[in-house]
């Protein structure tokens, strides 16, 4: 089996926890794969490095250290090569992670074939500009249309198939998937949605209205939003917290489910609320 490991080593302990990682898998007989942007810090590892594109294609299953960023952006890729993907935890909370620092033992799993797969949907996110398709983006926690640095609101209209659902005046609006209705939705006031449950859920952020709650849609909705006063609001779109695109008058975004889901290995036998009250309770501590 050929797995690839992917850390952040820019967090404080991904370093020990990518060579803890490594000494499992050798441990193991695992084929280990690193991206050649890891050579220099790791050339004394019995490991072949690859190019990214190289890595996620040769790959039978994805190990992603760090904290929910980097299992995120690393699910994209994966999504997009129909690889399996495990996350282990070298952040804080780290909410998609299937494994912590002190369970690497449980690796063995991973070559046994003991595990379960999870199925995230994402959303694919189309931005236009005078009915123009200038760039897709996809998602596994949310698309974000907010105001930039202007502390002025927006001016925000959201249709749903075609018909308005409703014009917000507020900081911006969150269009999250089930996965990332614990993320900034849920800060904002959303509702948490059990990860099997596809749908799309739009959330208003300080929104200046008697009408600011959550609204869940079906997953094979068609979301449109469109800002109307982007010459005093500066609103930027932003998919899973990548770099903001600023938007314009004659911007359209077009949002709805992803041709191809993210498959995440879980290994314990958490169920979501388990997983869900831990990650809460220790951000109470």
């Amino acid at each position: 089996m050929k797995i690839a490991v992917k850390p952040n080593l820019t967090r404080e302990n991904a370093y020990f926890v990518t060579l803890n990682v490594y000494k499992e898998l050798k441990n193991l007989n695992a084929q280990i794969v690193f991206s050649n942007e890891f050579e220099n810090e790791l050339r004394q590892l019995e490991v072949e490095f690859l190019d990214d594109e190289a890595l996620y294609r040769e790959c039978d299953i994805m190990i992603a250290i760090g904290g929910d960023g980097t299992i995120i952006h690393s699910a994209h890729k994966c999504a997009e090569y129909g690889k399996k993907i495990l996350g282990i935890n070298a952040g804080r909370l780290a909410f998609m992670a299937g494994l912590e620092e002190q369970e690497l033992h449980l690796l063995k799993n991973i070559i046994n074939g003991e595990y379960e797969t999870d199925v995230r949907m994402m959303l694919r996110c189309d931005l236009y500009e005078n009915n123009i398709l200038v760039s897709t983006n996809y998602c596994l926690n949310d698309a974000v249309i907010a105001r930039g640095i202007s502390i002025k609101m927006c001016d925000i209209s959201v249709k749903c198939d075609g018909r308005l659902v409703n014009d917000y005046y507020a900081d911006g609006i969150i269009v999250s998937t089930p996965t990332g209705s614990t993320a900034y939705s849920l800060s904002a006031g959303g509702p948490v949605i059990e990860p099997t449950i596809e749908s799309i859920a739009i959330t208003p952020i300080c929104t200046h209205s008697l009408f600011s709650r959550s609204l869940i849609f079906k997953p094979v909705s068609t979301i449109e939003i469109t800002v109307k006063n982007t010459d005093i609001g500066d609103p930027t779109l932003s998919c899973d917290g990548c770099k903001a695109i600023r938007l314009t008058e004659n911007s359209r975004i077009v949002i709805k489910k992803a041709e191809f889901s993210a498959h995440f290995i879980r290994i314990k036998s958490d169920t979501f609320i388990d997983v869900l009250s831990q990650k809460l309770a220790q951000r109470r501590a």
